[in-house]
């Protein structure tokens, strides 16, 4: 699950660098701070994991 999260962070950077819509660059950065929030979950030492 770590690999997808990664990969989905990844794709997400390289969109904001080229995506010139507001919208669409609103609706990325969003999607990029879930998943980076879900990278941070998984990192924390003591809680379960999925």
């Amino acid at each position: 699950m770590r690999r997808i999260i990664e990969a989905n962070i990844n794709r997400f950077r390289l969109l904001l660098e080229t995506e010139t819509d507001a919208a669409k660059r609103a609706m990325v950065s969003r999607l990029l701070a879930e998943e980076e929030a879900k990278l941070d979950d998984r990192a924390k030492p003591g809680e379960k994991q999925a």
